[in-house]
C-alpha cells in the first residue's frame, strides 16, 4: 500500500458487507427502498490525490484493469462534484490502490468515491462540512455515504440515509471472490422479475440482528443474516451455490451473497477458523481467491504523510 507523498493526500477507505439487505418493491424512480445494515470490514482501498494540470485517474492492484479510468469512475466524479460545489477546477491526479474486490458487491467503487472526496477536500484545503460531504456522497451513489462513515450503520431510503449502530465486539469474516463481476442493476432487475405479482413487504431492520450486533454475539448474528438480493444473484450466477456450500462445510457459521454479489461472505467464530475456511474455499475450486477480514472497521481516514 502507498504512503502519502509531499504535496499529496492519501485516504484509506474500507469495504463493506451487508449483514441484512431488505429490499422493497421498485419505486417510480426505478430505485428500491432498502433497510440495509452495513458493516465496514478490514479490506481497504487507498486513494492518493496529487496536484495536477487536469483530472486524471490511475489504478493498481488486483483486477485494476477492470477499473474505469475515465469520468465514469466514482473517484473522478467525486472530485468533479466537490470542485463544482466550491467553484474551482478539479485539477487533480487520483491514484487508486485496489485491495477491495472489483465489482464484487463490497462497495469498492463507492469506497474510492468516498476516499477521493476526502483526499481532494484535504488537498485543496476546503474544510467542507461533514454534512456537505455526505450530501455529495449520496449524489455519487447509495453506498458511498457509508464508505465515508464506516463502522456499522442502518441505511434507509435507497441506502444513503444512515443511522449509526452500536457493535459490541469483533466479527470475523471470509470473503470468496468469484471470477467476473455481477451488474448491480441486473441483479435488481432479476429481483423485480422474481417478485413480479408478489406482495413485497416494506423493508425493515431485524430487531434480532441489531441486538446481535449490539451484543457482539457471532452465533446470534449467524442465525439472522439476510439478503433479499441473494435469490436474484443466484439466479444469474447459479455457480455461487457451490461456493456457499463449500464455505459452510468448511466450518463457517453462516454464508450469504455480499450485497448484489458475486462475492460471497462467510461469518466464522474466530481468526483461526477464518484461515481454515479461506484455505478450504480456495481448495474447493469454487472461487478465484478468498480473503479474511474483521469488522467493524473505521471509515475513510487520511493517512499520515
Amino acid at each position: 500500500m502507498s504512503a502519502s507523498r509531499p504535496g499529496a493526500v492519501t485516504v484509506r477507505v474500507p469495504a463493506k458487507v451487508n449483514v441484512q439487505l431488505a429490499v422493497g418493491a421498485a419505486r417510480p424512480d426505478g430505485f428500491h427502498d432498502l433497510a440495509n445494515v452495513f458493516l465496514a470490514v478490514s479490506l481497504y482501498d487507498e486513494v492518493t490525490a496529487t496536484p495536477a494540470a487536469e483530472l486524471t485517474v490511475t489504478c493498481e492492484g488486483p483486477d485494476a484493469d477492470k477499473v474505469p479510468l475515465d469520468r465514469t469512475n466514482l473517484a473522478a466524479r467525486a472530485a468533479e462534484l466537490l470542485a463544482a460545489r466550491h467553484g474551482i477546477s478539479p485539477d487533480v491526479h487520483l491514484h487508486i490502490v485496489k485491495d477491495i474486490p472489483v465489482a464484487g458487491g463490497m462497495a469498492g467503487g463507492s469506497a474510492d468515491g468516498a476516499g477521493a472526496l476526502l483526499a481532494c477536500d484535504a488537498l485543496w484545503g476546503l474544510n467542507t462540512p461533514r454534512e456537505d460531504l455526505l450530501e455529495i456522497c449520496a449524489e455519487l451513489g447509495s453506498d458511498v455515504p457509508f464508505s465515508l462513515v464506516g463502522g456499522a450503520a442502518l441505511g434507509t431510503g435507497r441506502g444513503e440515509k444512515l443511522t449509526g449502530l452500536p457493535v459490541g465486539g469483533t466479527f470475523h469474516w471470509v470473503f470468496a471472490v468469484a471470477d467476473g463481476g455481477l451488474s448491480t442493476p441486473a441483479v435488481y432487475g432479476e429481483f423485480d422479475r422474481l417478485t413480479e405479482g408478489v406482495e413485497v413487504p416494506e423493508p425493515a431492520a431485524s430487531p434480532a440482528l441489531l441486538q446481535a450486533l449490539r451484543a457482539g454475539d457471532t452465533t446470534a448474528l449467524a442465525g439472522v443474516l439476510a439478503n433479499d438480493l441473494q435469490a436474484a444473484a443466484l439466479s444469474l450466477r447459479p455457480s455461487l451455490r457451490a461456493t456457499l456450500t463449500a464455505g459452510t462445510e468448511a466450518g463457517a457459521l453462516a454464508a450469504l451473497v455480499s450485497g448484489s454479489g458475486p462475492t460471497t461472505a462467510f461469518l466464522v467464530k474466530d481468526a483461526e477458523t477464518a484461515e481454515t475456511v479461506a484455505r478450504a474455499l480456495v481448495a474447493s475450486g469454487t472461487c478465484r481467491t478468498a480473503r479474511t477480514a474483521t469488522s467493524p472497521a473505521p471509515g475513510a481516514a487520511i493517512l499520515p504523510a
